[in-house]
């Protein structure tokens, strides 16, 4: 979908027509749930995150501003919406008891190195080389459209992608 042709559907959904959000689900519904999967890594909770952003879509239409990447703002969304659903999550748990004696903390401790490997990984860039890692790999922009979006050159984007990436390796190492 063209920006043009995603203001005008957003055109519609401010004017109550849900043939707006319908063209944009069906445009962009793999996007958002394939970004949202990315971070809470299941099914059934990416299913509900993903419908729950179109809904918060339809009620926040008209704080869209033209011109700065239709992807871009809906992938940022998506993405804030799954980590607060797994904040919210964390928060609603139990704290889990361990067995006293149980000979198993050797795999509990694995698990939770597994669990926190990527969102240590990634807790280690800065909040806009996060930003740029997610505009480049889940929306998919160029280095082009990122900068423009970003207002900041597109060596300076491209640079700190590189920079960003380097970070990634050197954690999993």
């Amino acid at each position: 979908m063209t920006e043009q042709l995603f203001y005008e559907s957003i055109s519609q959904i401010c004017r109550n027509e849900k043939d707006g959000l319908r063209k944009i689900y069906e445009d962009y519904h793999p996007m958002i749930y394939s970004a949202v999967w990315e971070i809470v890594r299941s099914r059934e909770d990416a299913e509900d995150v993903a419908s729950e952003f179109f809904i918060r879509l339809w009620d926040i239409a008209d704080t869209y501003k033209p011109g700065r990447g239709h992807r871009a703002w809906m992938l940022t969304i998506a993405r804030n919406m799954a980590i607060d659903f797994l904040r919210k999550r964390r928060r609603e748990e139990p704290a889990e008891e361990l067995p006293e004696d149980s000979g198993g903390q050797e795999a509990v401790d694995e698990g939770v190195i597994g669990r926190l490997s990527l969102e240590q990984a990634l807790s280690t860039l800065k909040e806009e080389e996060r930003q740029i890692i997610d505009l480049k790999i889940m929306g998919e922009l160029t280095f082009r459209e990122i900068a423009v979006m970003l207002g900041k050159p597109q060596g300076t984007v491209a640079w700190c992608y590189q920079r960003a990436i380097r970070k990634l390796r050197e954690v999993r190492l």
